[in-house]
This record gives structure tokens, C-alpha cells and sequence, in this order.
């Protein structure tokens, strides 16, 4: 069988996946959320009570469509176009945020990259720079950020996008960002370990094989075998990631601190 596969045979049917107000009355933010899991994740948190949610992300036609989604599930909403890579941009946005809500009470810091694949001695500093600059130090940006504002308001929740490449996958290919999500990985435990004392938690989800831009586009030849060889059978559709990112940032987890929580399937079990 050569022909693209569908997603119906990757993942199986959508999932229809029940909410609870989880996050009744918060105000949310999603740091790169135009598409995959942070769109999944916005979309997640209105249907679940967030008060408001606001979208960043450099594709603004995306991100403006997204937001008037998010209105019609009952939040209000707010996209600003910005580039996660650049703390300017990021701060911005954020202030901007604040002056409209007056408040942070959630963070799913989503952006991220990959190289394309080949071998470490092939990969250049450009990329490692790409990578290294998407994956570690516009998380470290966009959490100090946060944790400010989440400071002056009494707590806040944060979740960082990361990867079982970061936990146990060697990953021919992709060296750098298996080594950057493992970065961000040990980013999310530490500053988890220093600002639990002031109400702030801070967790991490790390997805496996899941449907998105990134893994359609990285350069696995075979996708189906890649699927059947999960203990699921299957990979897995961004709302499902969304789903576990809101347990993470609901009450419900109030005693989950610095945990990377793994959604892949079964994946790191095998």
C-alpha cells in the first residue's frame, strides 16, 4: 500500500472527548497555538469555562480564525501576532493580555521546531541555533514572563509543550531536539521546585506520535508501520493532548508539581 495514508487509519476516528468546566473562569494563554495541539488546546480550554483565552503565534490569519472560534465556544478571546523567538514580542503580548484581562491564571507554552533530518555531523550551527533558540530559550522567556505576572496575582498554572524524545527515545536525525526537549524537560522540574512555594504550578505534557504539522513533515517514510507499532495501534489526534494538558492545569491535578506527563500511546512503556 503506497498511497497517503489517511488520518482515519493513523489515528483512528476523532475523538469525542467530554469536558467538566475544568477551567471555569480563568484566564488562559497559549504561546504558539495557531495550529496541532496549541489550536487543539485553545479551543480545549473555552469549551471547558476559561473566561478568556489569548492565542499567540506568527500566522495571523490562522490565529484570527482561531480566536473567533474560541468566542463561539463562550470565551472571550484574543490573538496577537507575535514570534516566540523574540522576548520582545512575547512581552508585548503578554502586557497586552494583562491590560485587557487583568490577570493570568493558566500557561501552555506550545512553540517549537525541529531540524530536518540527518546525521549530528551533518547538522550546522544555524540549526542547532534554530532549534536551541524555539525549543529552550523562548520557553525560558516565555515562563519568566508568566511567572511574573502570576506572581502579582497570587499563582497560576504552566504547562510546557516538550517531548518522550526528551525523556527516552533516541532519535536518529533529530539529536538537537531530542537534546532540547530534554532541556526543557529539566527547565520545567526546576523552576517547578522554585516557585511551587508561591502557588505556581508547573508541569510539562510530552507527546508522542501525534497528528500534527511537525510530525507529517518529519520525514518518517512510513507512517502506518510507525502507528501500528505503538502499543495503541495507533497515533494519537491533537485533542487528545489538549485534553490531558487541561487535567494538568485544572484542580484536579493540585498535587502534580514538576511531572512530564507522557501522551503517547503507550509509546515510552514499550
Amino acid at each position: 500500500m503506497n498511497s497517503t495514508p489517511t488520518i482515519e487509519e493513523l489515528a483512528g476516528a476523532a475523538p469525542c472527548l467530554p469536558t467538566s468546566g475544568r477551567l471555569t473562569g480563568r484566564v488562559c494563554w497559549v504561546n504558539g497555538g495557531t495550529s496541532g495541539i496549541g489550536r487543539a488546546t485553545a479551543l480545549r480550554m473555552a469549551a471547558e469555562g476559561a473566561a478568556a483565552v489569548v492565542v499567540t503565534g506568527r500566522r495571523e490569519a490562522l490565529g484570527q480564525a482561531l480566536a473567533d472560534e474560541i468566542h463561539e465556544r463562550g470565551a472571550e478571546a484574543l490573538f496577537v501576532a507575535a514570534d516566540a523567538t523574540r522576548e520582545d514580542d512575547v512581552a508585548a503580548a503578554l502586557q497586552q493580555a494583562l491590560a485587557r484581562f487583568g490577570r493570568l491564571d493558566a500557561v501552555f507554552n506550545n512553540a517549537g521546531c525541529q531540524e530536518r533530518r540527518r546525521p549530528l555531523a551533518e547538522q550546522g550551527d544555524e540549526v542547532y541555533a534554530q532549534v536551541f533558540d524555539t525549543n529552550v530559550r523562548a520557553l525560558f522567556h516565555a515562563m519568566r514572563h508568566a511567572i511574573a505576572a502570576m506572581l502579582t496575582s497570587g499563582g497560576g498554572t504552566i504547562v510546557n509543550n516538550t517531548s518522550v524524545s526528551g525523556i527516552r527515545n533516541p532519535n536518529p536525525g533529530l539529536s538537537l531536539y531530542s537534546a532540547s526537549k530534554a532541556a526543557a524537560n529539566s527547565l520545567t522540574r526546576s523552576a517547578a521546585m522554585e516557585y511551587a512555594p508561591a502557588g505556581i504550578r508547573i508541569n510539562a505534557i510530552a507527546p508522542g506520535r501525534v497528528l500534527t504539522d511537525m510530525m507529517l513533515s518529519s520525514g518518517i517514510a512510513d507512517m502506518r508501520s510507525v502507528a501500528a507499532g505503538l502499543p495503541l495501534r495507533r497515533m494519537g489526534h491533537p485533542e487528545e493532548v489538549a485534553a490531558a494538558v487541561i487535567w494538568l492545569m485544572s484542580d484536579e491535578a493540585s498535587y502534580v508539581v514538576g511531572h512530564v506527563l507522557a501522551a503517547d500511546g503507550g509509546f515510552l512503556a514499550g
